[in-house]
C-alpha cells in the first residue's frame, strides 16, 4: 500500500473512532429527569391526560420504563414534577417584569405573553387542571405555585396603585385579574375568531384601569 493510501486509511480509522465516541454521551440524573419531564409535557400536549402513559413517555424520551420509577418513584410523582416545571415557567415570565417601574400595560403584556399564552400550553394546562380535582399531590403543587403567582401579581398591583396615588386590596384584585386572564386565554385559544389577542389585552387593561385608579 502506498504511503498516501496508508495515511488515508489511518485517518479513516481515527475518524471512525471519533464518531463512535461522539455517539456515546454520559447523561446526568438531572438531564434524564428533564428529558422525562419534557417528554411528559409533549405527551400531554398531543393527547391530553390519556396520553400520559409510561409507554408513551418513555418512547418520547427514548428511555427505558424503569427510569420513571428510578427518578420519580411513580408516574404520579412525575406528573407533579411536570406541573411544577410548567408553573415555574409562568413564574419566571412574571418575574421578568420590572417591578420597580411596573405599569398596568407592562403587567398585562407580561401575563399575556406569547411564551405562556399559546395553544400548546392550553392543551397541557387543560389536562393538568382536570387532574387537580382528583389528585391530591397535584393539588398540593397547584396551591404552592398559585400562592407564589398571586403574590407576584399582587406585588405588582400594589406598586402600580401607589404610583397612581391609590390604595387597593392587591390580593383581591390579583385573584380577580388572574381569573380574568385565565378565562380570556381559554376563550381566545378555543376560538380566536370570537376573541382576538388584541381584544383580550384591551379587556385586561380596562379591568385594571377601573380597579386601580
Amino acid at each position: 500500500m502506498a504511503r498516501g493510501d496508508q495515511l488515508r486509511a489511518r485517518q479513516s480509522v481515527m475518524n471512525s473512532g471519533t464518531k463512535s465516541r461522539a455517539k456515546f454521551q454520559r447523561v446526568t440524573a438531572d438531564e434524564r429527569r428533564a428529558r422525562l419531564i419534557e417528554a411528559s409535557i409533549e405527551c400531554l400536549a398531543k393527547d391530553g391526560i390519556q396520553g400520559f402513559t409510561v409507554d408513551n413517555i418513555c418512547r418520547e424520551a427514548g428511555t427505558s420504563r424503569g427510569l420513571i420509577s428510578h427518578h420519580f418513584g411513580s408516574k404520579n410523582a412525575l406528573l407533579a414534577a411536570v406541573y411544577s416545571t410548567i408553573y415555574d415557567k409562568v413564574l419566571a415570565n412574571l418575574h421578568s417584569l420590572d417591578f420597580g417601574n411596573a405599569t398596568i400595560e407592562a403587567l398585562v403584556d407580561t401575563l399575556l405573553s406569547d411564551a405562556i399564552i399559546n395553544v400548546r400550553h392550553l392543551n397541557v394546562w387543560l389536562a393538568l387542571w382536570a387532574e387537580i380535582a382528583i389528585n391530591p399531590s397535584l393539588r398540593a403543587e397547584h396551591r404552592k405555585h398559585y400562592a407564589m403567582y398571586r403574590e407576584g401579581v399582587a406585588r405588582a398591583i400594589s406598586i402600580i396603585g401607589k404610583s397612581r396615588g391609590t390604595t387597593v386590596d392587591s390580593y383581591e384584585v390579583a385573584t380577580s385579574f388572574i381569573s380574568l386572564v385565565d378565562g380570556l386565554w381559554l376563550e381566545q385559544s378555543i376560538d380566536p375568531t370570537v376573541l382576538s389577542s388584541q381584544r383580550a389585552r384591551e379587556l385586561c387593561l380596562f379591568f385594571l384601569r377601573k380597579t386601580v385608579q
